[in-house]
């Protein structure tokens, strides 16, 4: 059985605000390796608007049972999907999404062995590739 895995996007306040978000939105996360403040942040971004905010790296804006960024960052490739679950004063709690077939990959990229595909990996990729000839 696959755990769920959660993250809480922080910050849209200073972007967009909250009002833009709703439950089943679709969140793209992007990796910062050179934001001058956080080495391991992950930028959150919507198409057409692109950037909304980061995913929470504090225990001060990481709600309930989220990942911090700093624990999902070694989990993902450089870019990854969330769907929106719940939007809060606080932040929008989310979940990383997953292909439907399994492969021994964890959390979009870094091998593991839960049997889980997830968007955004090359084993995801290849996987689409294949069912598409």
């Amino acid at each position: 059985m696959t755990q769920e895995l959660y993250f809480t996007i922080t910050g849209t306040h200073y972007r967009f605000g909250n009002g833009i978000m709703e439950r089943g939105t679709r969140v793209k996360l992007v990796k910062e390796p050179d934001n001058e403040y956080d080495s391991e942040a992950i930028k959150v971004t919507l198409p057409g608007l692109g950037q909304i905010g980061y995913v929470a790296n504090s225990v001060n804006t990481v709600l309930g049972e989220s990942m911090s960024a700093g624990r999902l960052y070694d989990k993902i490739g450089d870019e990854a999907f969330g769907t929106v679950l719940y939007v809060l004063d606080r932040g929008v709690v989310c979940t990383i999404e997953k292909a439907e077939n399994g492969r021994d990959e964890h959390v979009l990229g870094t091998a593991q062995n839960d049997g889980e595909l997830y968007p955004g990996t090359v084993a995801w990729a290849e996987a689409q590739q294949a069912q598409n000839q």
